[in-house]
């Protein structure tokens, strides 16, 4: 299965008493690790400083190692979702 990615215009999300900016969506599923941090670190590297993106994934390979990738890469990981059917991540560069 080919990964979804979809671009949304910057859009204020509610989450409690705090607010998220998402940029982009990335949609993984059906992409196994480490090829879903691959994808993932390759759009991080094109969005601008401050920016979000939301990961969709259902590996939870993926869900384990892709936050500390990330940290260790420098972002920061702002939420991690678990749904009925999948892991929503939301990532800041």
């Amino acid at each position: 299965m080919k990964p979804t990615i979809a671009s949304r215009p910057a859009a204020t999300k509610v989450r409690g008493a705090r607010e998220v900016s998402v940029a982009d969506v990335l949609d993984l599923r059906g992409v196994r690790c480490p090829l879903n941090w691959a994808k993932a670190k390759v759009r991080l590297e094109t969005l601008s400083r401050g920016a979000d993106l939301e990961l969709i994934l259902d590996d939870p390979k993926g869900v384990r190692d892709i936050p500390r990738a990330a940290e260790a890469a420098g972002y920061a990981v702002l939420e991690i979702e678990q749904r009925p059917n999948d892991w929503r991540l939301l990532i800041r560069v």
